[in-house]
């Protein structure tokens, strides 16, 4: 029975149809109906034939849907096509797209493992295994759900039901209900005659929960054209609500109901009966019921309510034990069946355990990789299976793969494979890397970016074994350039490119793996050799994008291959710049205005910041081959830290911070990083004690409450007291928004300190003390150190490694210096060697030092030359009469020149001397 255009009733007229194929399924539209045969062939009628008429190629479909002019199907692989009117985008097919006679796929659902598409007047839906709801189509009344009344030509999710477990989605004309797991019925669109639920006649353009059936846990719902059902099942009541006039609603009256109310059933018939379905068509509404014994029966005989194909534990099983037999090629079948479909690996391992895959969101995958890990080792149990994996994820799977993925399930698969990865590499095999590293690139910005949050949250397992596999294939990649073996250097850049991701998700994940997991070790005889090799002038013929890569690239390197780097750049740039070596001024200093003179020598406008500092002290002797500005930063270092008026206020930590009073000061704090920069840049060590902040805000890194631990403990350690103490203690304290007089917030001196707003004002306090309270002194620091080290080698390093790259290493191995140290004119076993070996380790640790400030210009070691790497050559300074003359130093050689002593008490006051009294170059 339907309505003409005058809305009066037509009664239609029963027909037989004949199909040579069992039909499993159908939907009704205004003027087709669908069916869907046991083989997953679908067929069309209309009102002009009662033939069934094959609908294109479509195959292996297990649900079919109907709107009013358009139709829908499921296929077992998880494709959506759709065919017929599209006015308002009913198809989905995208903007601008005409009406079709032929199925066409939906593309943007693409990689979704769906549970159950389904169709209203002009708009349609689909729910995934998880739970996600999409909505497509006419949108006049709300019926997408989407807050607003425009039309959606593609699928859109319906973001407000996320996490609400949906599990089954029913449409009418211009109305749609969703049930959740827990029994709850949202509706939402039209409600102009009750449909809807709530008690009115207004319109929802959002889900609404039905409040008239809270509680009632609802098991079914069916939407018919203007009216609804709910079904509940432990009271074997069905419930409707909505138009009426033509007693759809099996109340007794036909009249619209906008308030759910019991259907009457026929009393004493049904009581034996079970209700297994309810459903509900245009204007009238039926269940379906059975005897208690053959309850399910029906259903369960049937393919209603398949959803898209999936890889479990049982199908595993029998590949692998079937795979040698007659079977093997319907395995083979299924097996591209199942690995050439995103949608069917995105709706495997899930996590079922209490629901949790209905939690899928930006932050959580829904999915239980141990369970993939242990399936993929199933499956290599068997090489031949295991192959027949590799072959169709590389040549099917991966180019097939979306860019542009609709929702958080599309993505699973990029945290699926690598478990795949995991297994093949364990027997070498890499060729199906460059695919999957591709896949990923080809990602969208905002959908990698999704897949980075669904990274940062992986357990540690599945974290690492992502890290490792990219990790593994880098370095094979880069041996293989290394030997020349073929040509990967694409491939193995976009490895690379991958790892950088998820080094940079790895900073910011709450437990972080070591950085070493991210370096190969390879790279750093690559670049060692580089460095050996190259001449001179042969750096212009380095491109420049080599070092910008370089720095990209850097996660890859350890700290001492990123220090080779920074010396190929800093080759590179004397290079480019050696014309103008003639240029460059020698810095005439004095010992005792070292300071003030080099302040002098850069407020020089004509200052060349593109060449290393050479540093002349006045009176002396020493020509700068780098041992004389190794001594010249120690002695700048000194008199900073003592300098009027101040720049840096030292704590009781022993480590200095910018004075927040920068009265009188002029340029100094731009001066202050200009000689910070020219250190590096002259590869001297200059400490000033500066703690790790000052690193991570030159690279852009945010300061935290450890950071003021290291730099101030006891104000630390209040602020700690502040998270640390219970309510009482906290609300006592007496504290307000408030640092030195200054306002945290806004009217923060009226704000109280409480356990709500504790942690604001922890963070708010650090942020004050370490940026915002010397904001304008780091900018000048900032810019002055941008200036004087005008490469972006220093980029590379990690904050830890940038500080004692400026401030120096003070692990000092002694016995390092022992065992690398070399002889000239002297022997190992001579006893003017042994005898200095054993004064040298009667020293103090302060006198060792002040050995090494002899030896080298500096009793802190540039970043590369560690005292295991440092070659101390001890040579004979040939005398007659030994015992007269103090041992001498050529620190720029490293080069200790020792007289042949007579006895070892002359040795030690002879080299306590020299380097207690010694302060000038050239003195012996």
């Amino acid at each position: 029975m339907q309505e003409d255009n005058d809305g009066r009733r037509i009664t239609g007229k029963l027909k037989s149809v004949e199909c040579r194929e069992k039909i499993l399924a159908l939907s009704c539209g205004d003027a087709h109906i669908i069916l869907l045969s046991e083989e997953g062939r679908v067929f069309c009628l209309t009102q002009s034939s009662n033939v069934p008429r094959p609908v294109g190629n479509l195959n292996q479909v297990i649900q079919v849907a109907c709107g009013d002019q358009h139709s829908i199907a499921l296929t077992q692989d998880g494709n959506v096509f759709t065919w017929g009117q599209n006015s308002s985008g009913q198809l989905g097919l995208g903007k601008g797209e005409p009406s079709t006679l032929s199925p066409q796929p939906v593309k943007s659902l693409s990689g979704i493992p769906l549970a159950q598409i389904t169709a209203g007047g002009d708009h349609s839906f689909a729910l995934s295994l998880s739970g996600a709801v999409f909505s497509w189509g006419k949108n006049s009344t709300g019926q997408l759900g989407l807050g607003d009344t425009i039309d959606r030509p593609a699928p859109a999710p319906v973001d407000c039901l996320n996490l609400k477990k949906t599990i089954t989605v029913s449409c009418g004309v211009e109305h749609t209900a969703i049930l959740t797991k827990g029994g709850l019925v949202f509706t939402f669109g039209s409600g102009r005659h009750g449909q809807l639920g709530h008690n009115s006649l207004r319109n929802e353009l959002r889900p609404r929960l039905v409040a008239e059936l809270w509680g009632a846990k609802v098991t079914q719902i069916a939407c018919g054209r203007n009216h609804t059902l709910a079904f509940v099942g432990s009271f074997k009541k069905i419930y409707s609500f909505g138009r009426g006039e033509q007693g759809q609603l099996g109340n007794g009256v036909k009249m619209d109901q906008s308030v759910p109310l019991p259907v009457q059933l026929p009393q004493g018939r049904i009581d034996d009966q079970q209700i297994e379905q309810t459903f509900a068509g245009g204007n009238h509404s039926f269940a379906l019921c059975s005897s208690a014994q053959e309850s399910g029966k029906g259903l369960n005989d049937s393919n209603l309510g398949k959803v898209t194909q999936t890889l479990d534990g049982d199908i595993i099983n029998r590949w692998i034990s079937d795979c040698d037999s007659t079977s093997w090629k319907k395995i083979q079948k299924e097996i591209t069946k199942t690995f050439s479909s995103a949608s069917c690996l995105n709706g495997s391992f899930l996590d079922k355990s209490r629901d949790k895959h209905y939690q899928t969101s930006l932050k959580h995958s829904g999915l239980d990789l141990s369970f993939a890990r242990l399936a993929f080792q199933k499956l290599a149990q068997k090489d031949k299976v295991l192959a027949e994996v590799e072959d169709v994820v590389q040549r099917i799977l991966l180019p097939s793969l979306s860019k542009d993925p609709i929702g958080v399930e599309g993505l699973r698969v990029y945290l699926i494979i690598p478990e795949l990865l995991r297994v093949l590499l364990k027997q070498h095999r890499i060729d199906i890397i460059g695919a999957f590293v591709f896949a990923i690139l080809r990602l969208n910005p905002d959908k990698f970016q999704v897949l980075e949050g669904l990274w940062s949250t992986l357990p540690d397992t599945p974290f690492r074994t992502l890290v490792k596999t990219f990790h593994y294939v880098s370095a094979e990649y880069l041996r293989m350039m290394a030997e020349e073996v073929c040509d990967v250097k694409e491939t193995f850049e976009g490895t690379v490119k991958v790892m950088e991701r998820l080094y940079e998700v790895n900073c910011n994940r709450r437990i972080k793996i070591a950085a070493s997991n991210f370096h190969i070790n390879r790279a750093n005889q690559m670049l060692q050799n580089m460095l050996n090799t190259i001449v001179y002038y042969d750096y212009l013929d380095l491109p420049e994008a080599f070092f910008y890569s370089c720095h990209r690239q850097s996660c890859i390197f350890n700290t001492e291959a990123k220090c080779i780097v920074y010396q190929l750049e800093l080759n590179y740039s004397f290079a480019i710049h050696g014309h103008l070596a003639f240029w460059i001024p020698t810095i005439h200093v004095s010992r005792e205005t070292a300071l003030e003179d080099a302040f002098q020598h850069l407020r020089q406008s004509g200052h060349d910041f593109t060449m290393p500092l050479k540093v002349k002290f006045q009176a002396e002797n020493g020509v700068d081959e780098g041992g004389v500005s190794l001594e010249f930063f120690r002695l700048l270092g000194r008199e900073l830290l003592k300098m009027e008026p101040k720049t840096l206020e030292v704590y009781e930590s022993g480590l200095a911070w910018f004075t927040t009073d920068d009265g009188g000061i002029t340029d100094e704090f731009y001066l202050l990083g200009l000689l910070c920069g020219k250190a590096l840049f002259s590869q001297c060590v200059l400490n000033l004690c500066f703690p790790l902040a000052l690193f991570k805000k030159l690279l852009g890194l945010t300061t935290t409450l450890d950071d003021l631990k290291e730099l101030s403990p006891t104000e630390a350690r209040g602020l700690q007291d502040v998270l640390d103490e219970d309510e009482e203690v906290v609300e006592a304290m007496d504290v307000v928004f408030m640092y030195k007089g200054q306002e945290l917030i806004p009217n923060g001196e009226k704000v109280p300190l409480t356990m709500v707003n504790r942690k604001k004002y922890v963070d708010l306090y650090v942020d004050m003390k370490l940026n915002k309270s010397v904001q304008s002194q780091f900018a000048d620091f900032e810019k002055g150190f941008h200036k004087g080290f005008p490469i972006q080698a220093w980029r590379m390093f990690l904050p830890e490694e940038l500080m004692t790259l400026l401030q120096g290493d003070d692990n000092y191995e002694w016995d390092k210096l022992r065992e690398n140290a070399q002889y000239q004119g002297y022997r190992p076993t001579d006893d003017i060697i042994q005898n200095f070996w054993i004064v040298f380790m009667e020293f103090s640790e302060e006198q060792k030092k002040k050995f090494l400030t002899f030896l080298t210009g500096t009793d802190r070691l540039p970043r590369g030359r560690s005292l295991s790497k440092l070659q101390m050559q001890i040579t004979c300074l040939g005398s007659t009469e030994a015992d007269e003359y103090y041992p001498k130093a050529q620190t720029c050689s490293v080069t200790l020149c020792l007289p042949n002593y007579s006895s070892i008490d002359i040795l030690r006051e002879k080299l306590l001397h020299a380097i207690t009294h010694c302060d000038a170059f050239g003195d012996f």
